[in-house]
């Protein structure tokens, strides 16, 4: 079994409603942007004709339009994500890139403030796909 994966970054802004202190939720109501770091990452056995689980200009491709869905975007407008947090990020990514590419297993969202969150869905996860 093989694991590969492709990193990307993005810019985007977005507000958050927390229930933390007054001077923390403050800062998170008004608009504010982070610079995140996307990991797709596929799972599987190596395709017998190609040697590969996935093409990875395919993964690319793919990528590329999650992307420019995010990008340079106010997170709050972007349909389908919901609350823009980390956890709603890596689910919103892993939907739209296991729509192409069924291998995708998990997705990891970081930001350069040491903030990290990991999706990696059970095995049954899609089964009725």
């Amino acid at each position: 079994m093989f694991e590969l994966s492709q990193t990307f970054a993005f810019d985007a802004a977005h507000t958050l409603k927390r229930q933390v202190s007054p001077e923390e939720a403050a800062g998170s109501r008004r608009i504010h942007g982070h610079t995140y770091t996307a990991e797709v990452i596929v799972r599987g056995e190596r395709q017998a004709d190609s040697g590969m689980v996935v093409d990875l200009a395919e993964l690319r491709a793919v990528i590329a339009g999650i992307r420019n869905q995010l990008d340079h975007h106010f997170l709050d407008e972007v349909a389908g994500l919901g609350a823009p947090t980390l956890e709603n990020l890596c689910v919103f990514i892993h939907e739209r890139a296991r729509q192409q590419i069924p291998q995708v297993s998990a997705v990891v969202v970081s930001r350069a403030a040491g903030d990290r969150c990991e999706y990696r869905p059970g095995p049954d996860h899609g089964a009725a796909a």
